[in-house]
Parts: structure tokens; sequence; C-alpha cells
């Protein structure tokens, strides 16, 4: 009997729409926070941050929601809906703490390039974008 486990990547179409979620439910969330403390000068000002609030509302309430997810359900809620998760590159095994950090910041090393760290995905053999290779991770389909 076969007992060879075979692996396949997410793609960097099927993460983009992933991606498209994400930042769609996080929207519903924090736009109406931004309205409720800022009122309407929110999306009038060129502040680039507001104020404390906005730190917390745009800022760290995101990073905490992700790692959260990824340490509990190895996927954010666009990369359940694609039934896609984020796996330790060596174990298979749910991201540590440490990995998630890592990969959360990493999407900045990989976007400030013109997002060519994101692009990434679409030519890596593993489907790795420069935030996973930083991280050890990748993203995988999941069948269970």
């Amino acid at each position: 009997m076969n007992n060879e486990i075979i692996i396949t990547y997410v793609g960097f179409w099927q993460r983009v729409l992933a991606s498209l979620i994400d930042t769609a439910i996080l929207a519903l969330i924090s736009a109406p926070l931004m309205y409720l403390v800022y009122g309407e000068m929110h999306p009038q000002t060129d502040t680039f941050i507001i104020g404390p609030m906005d730190v917390i509302i745009n800022y760290i309430l995101p990073f905490v929601g992700v790692i959260l997810f990824w340490i509990y359900k190895s996927a954010t809620p666009g990369k359940m809906v694609i039934k896609a998760q984020i796996v330790d590159a060596k174990t298979g095994n749910k991201p540590t703490v440490k990995q998630s950090v890592i990969r959360y910041l990493g999407y900045f090393v990989s976007t400030i390039p013109l997002g060519l760290g994101l692009m990434w995905v679409g030519w890596d053999k593993r489907k790795q974008g420069w935030h996973d290779k930083l991280a050890n991770t990748i993203v995988v389909k999941r069948y269970k």
C-alpha cells in the first residue's frame, strides 16, 4: 500500500481571491468602527494616521485577528473559503506563533518592492511568497 502524501500548493490566483475576501471582511469591520470614532472626518483627511484609535482599528486589530486565525485555524476566513491552510513547510503542522508573526511582518517585505514578493507565488515551485519563505510556511489545499 502506498502511504505517500500528495501536497497540493495553492497558487497565485486562489490566494488573490482569499486576500480579497479577507480585505472585504476587514473593511466591513474597520470602516464602521472608524466612522463611530472619527465620524465623517475619516474619509476626508489626508493624514496617514488620524489618532490612536486609528492605529488600534487599522493596524493592531488586523494584526491580532490574523495571527489568531493562523494559530487556531491555520487560515484566515478567505483561505477557509478556498479550502486552503497555512502550514510549516518542514513538518506540515500548524504554524507557530513565531512563524505567524514573521509571516505577517513578511507581508510588508513582500509588498514594498512593487508587490514582487506577493507575485513570487506565481513563479515559485512551492508557491511561496517572500513572506512564506521568511516564515518557512507553505499554503496547501485542505482535504479534511
